[in-house]
């Protein structure tokens, strides 16, 4: 009988999902508006992402305009990005917000390359915590007779093998996101 690592397998790739949404937080000398989908801010009550208030756009490689559909919103919007870890302050011209990114010094290229490492290695915990339940999943129906010593050798390879080929993701991932912040 084989055992179904879909559930695992589906957790991995929540995992590498949620890598790749932090990557896209780490910005890179280029204006992008990903950086901005952790913000946000109070609109008729309730925490909004500033993408369902405003209109982002980027005229240039190394600025981005929020352009808010309430104008009332400029000052919370502003506010939002100041108390955010972006390290960028906003110009508010009373009608829109302008970001502009500056150039990033080599000294700061390797803090954010470190930040993107600890991402990628909180990743890979993440996914060795689920080959350690599967494998757990994988002794308990062992015990419970439900497969063979044999089919629980191949569970258990067959999840280490998943983890290889998640973690080779994680690994190119990481290599890419490097090469970006190191290029010039």
């Amino acid at each position: 009988m084989a055992v179904d690592f879909k559930d695992f397998a589906r957790r991995m790739d929540g995992a590498l999902t949620h890598l790749e949404e932090e990557f896209g937080a780490v910005r890179a000398g280029r204006a992008n508006p990903k950086v901005l989908d952790r913000i946000t801010v109070e609109y008729y009550g309730s925490e909004t992402p500033l993408n369902g208030v405003a209109t982002i756009s980027t005229p240039d490689a190394r600025t981005l305009v929020i352009q808010p559909w309430d104008t009332k919103l400029l000052k919370d919007i502003q506010k939002a990005i100041q108390t955010s870890e972006l390290g960028i302050n906003p110009q508010n011209d009373g009608r829109v917000i302008r970001l502009v990114f500056p150039q990033l010094t080599e000294d700061r290229r390797k803090d954010l390359v470190k930040q993107v490492k600890k991402y990628a290695e909180e990743a890979k915990v993440a996914m060795r915590n689920i080959r350690r339940d599967g494998m757990d999943y994988v002794k308990k129906l062992k015990k419970n007779s439900e497969i063979t010593e044999d089919d629980q050798k191949k569970a258990e390879k067959d999840l280490q093998d998943l983890l290889d080929k998640m973690i080779k993701k994680v690994d190119a991932a990481t290599a890419a996101k490097e090469k970006e912040l190191m290029s010039l």
